[in-house]
């Protein structure tokens, strides 16, 4: 497992992050931490590896596009001095232009998105351990769907600047597309977004298979 004792992750995203998190920062008792794949793969370290302290810190805000991440990343990355920080950003800057179609203002296309981030993996990496870029997705598994074929564009930036920066790349599409070829999406989410319990375990188990993570520890 990459994670050493008393190491520091920051999770920093959107809504699916978030998930009722405490904020501007989640962290410690209670609910804090949300209901989410941040709270799943907090558990998930603290059972399979009762031994190692890992600090888990939510930075998730809902409705937050790369745009209003990057404009709090400082804030609320940077500052916390993490040792691993992980991002999961886009899926607002895509479904902005499908939901309000009308308010281009409030709308990130490809080419600042893929220049927001890359200012924030430039903001940490060379100050933590490592990173990691989680895709953003859309459970829906035909590719010609619009939402669908446009999030793809900002899924592959994000595969791109993993690639260019060595960053830990989880490809959340492909979790959701290989799983929605057995069960619906209403499964999990009734938006295709905005995952339940089970999603949250798809997207934490993604997470931990990225870093090592032995199921088999006893």
């Amino acid at each position: 497992m990459i994670f050493e004792n008393m190491d520091r992750i920051v999770f920093a995203g959107d809504s699916v992050t978030d998930m009722d998190s405490a904020q501007p920062v989640g962290e410690g008792l209670f609910d804090n931490l949300g209901r989410g794949y941040v709270r799943v793969v907090d558990n998930m370290l603290s059972v399979y590896y009762p031994e190692v302290l890992v600090r888990v810190t939510n930075s998730g805000v809902s409705g937050n596009t790369s745009r209003d991440l990057l404009a709090r990343f400082d804030r609320d990355v940077v500052d916390l001095n993490p040792d691993w920080v992980s991002i999961c950003i886009g899926i607002n800057d895509v479904w902005r232009q499908f939901d309000t179609p009308a308010i281009v203002s409030d709308q990130v296309f490809p080419q600042e998105y893929e220049e927001n981030v890359e200012k924030m993996i430039l903001a940490v990496k060379d100050r933590v351990k490592g990173m990691f870029l989680l895709s953003p997705y859309y459970m829906e598994p035909n590719r010609q769907d619009k939402m669908r074929a446009r999030m793809d564009e900002y899924v592959e930036i994000c595969r791109r600047l993993a690639e260019k920066y060595q960053c830990r790349f989880v490809d959340f599409q492909k979790v959701y597309e290989d799983y929605c070829k057995i069960r619906h999406a209403n499964c999990i989410a009734w938006d295709r977004v905005h995952p339940n319990q089970i999603g949250a375990t798809l997207m934490a188990r993604a997470f931990l298979d990225q870093c090592e993570f032995d199921y088999g520890k006893r």
